[in-house]
């Protein structure tokens, strides 16, 4: 049995995580904002939720399926979007994509992926969805929404909690550039992790792989991807711009990022089919409450048709 078949739970794949991967490569994945206050709450407020036990009914044949965005599910359960996937391991989204099919779970692509969404909706036969942003340049995104159409993608996901990148100490502290970069100080964190630095350095190129095809037509100099789509991020968005993609996309759109009942019944007047209410994993802002904590109110403030998604935990 290999040390992966005897992990049992979430906590066991974590700590496989943290001795496979050099420390900067963990951290990027297992840390948060400033203080990790959200993050940290994000898991810890699921404790406060008791299950009580409702006896003596028939549970011989029960049902898990359910339809999110639009799309039959054998769980009530989705994974959510990841950037960067090919720095954690180089089968990437796609072994992601492929379990969550097998498993019978809705699969979401982000934009910030190491594959692009062409070569991902072949290889997986289950429900998936592609996170976007509004960019400056409104043309990529429209870009986005043509082929995440063309490719067959089910849904949109519009992330709107990143308008500044969340304060990553972690990151800082180990001097985390991306892509990764061979310096002195990280030469010997990857040289004690050679089952992972060995695969990073000789496979795949690393880069993000759906929007890699702009920095060939930029005539404005030396660019590297990361400071190109660095510089994209808009702090003008508005609802107005929701408007317009749910216009521009025509299909199940799901707002993430949505903490207030207000921000949600927004949503669904701007156009939106349903809500995921997320902090980023307590990656963006440090404080802002636990996801679990604002599904009642979200939930009572736009009514039982529009898809709630807790992102988190």
């Amino acid at each position: 049995m290999t040390r992966l078949e005897r992990a049992n739970n979430v906590a066991d794949l974590r700590l496989l995580a943290r001795r496979r991967l050099p420390r900067p490569i963990f951290d990027y994945i297992d840390g948060g904002a400033d203080d990790e206050v959200s993050m940290r709450r994000n898991v810890s407020a699921f404790a406060d939720y008791e299950l009580v036990p409702d006896v003596l009914n028939d549970v011989s044949k029960i049902r898990t399926e359910t339809e999110i965005f639009g799309q039959p599910c054998r769980w009530p359960l989705m994974l959510s979007p990841t950037g960067l996937t090919r720095m954690f391991h180089g089968h990437a989204e796609l072994a992601v994509a492929r379990a969550a099919a097998r498993h019978g779970l809705l699969y979401s692509l982000s934009t910030m992926g190491t594959t692009r969404l062409e070569d991902l909706a072949p290889a997986s036969a289950g429900p998936k969805v592609f996170q976007i942003y509004i960019f400056k340049d409104r043309g990529l995104t429209a870009e986005f929404v043509t082929r995440c159409r063309e490719a067959g993608f089910h849904g949109l996901a519009l992330t709107v909690d990143t308008p500044v990148a969340g304060n990553r100490e972690r990151d800082r502290v180990n001097g985390l550039s991306l892509p990764p970069k061979l310096t002195l100080r990280s030469m010997l964190s990857f040289a004690l992790h050679p089952s992972w630095s060995v695969p990073a350095l000789t496979g795949s190129k690393f880069d993000l792989a759906n929007v890699s095809h702009k920095i060939d037509a930029l005539a404005a100099g030396p660019m590297s991807l990361f400071d190109y789509i660095g510089g994209q991020f808009d702090r003008s968005v508005s609802w107005r711009d929701v408007e317009w993609l749910a216009s521009e996309w025509g299909g199940p759109l799901v707002i993430k990022g949505i903490m207030t009942p207000e921000d949600a019944r927004r949503s669904i007047a701007s156009g939106a089919s349903g809500v995921m209410i997320s902090n980023h994993g307590g990656r963006q802002l440090d404080g802002a409450p636990a996801p679990v904590d604002q599904i009642e109110a979200v939930r009572n403030a736009v009514g039982d048709a529009p898809d709630v998604i807790c992102d988190g935990g």
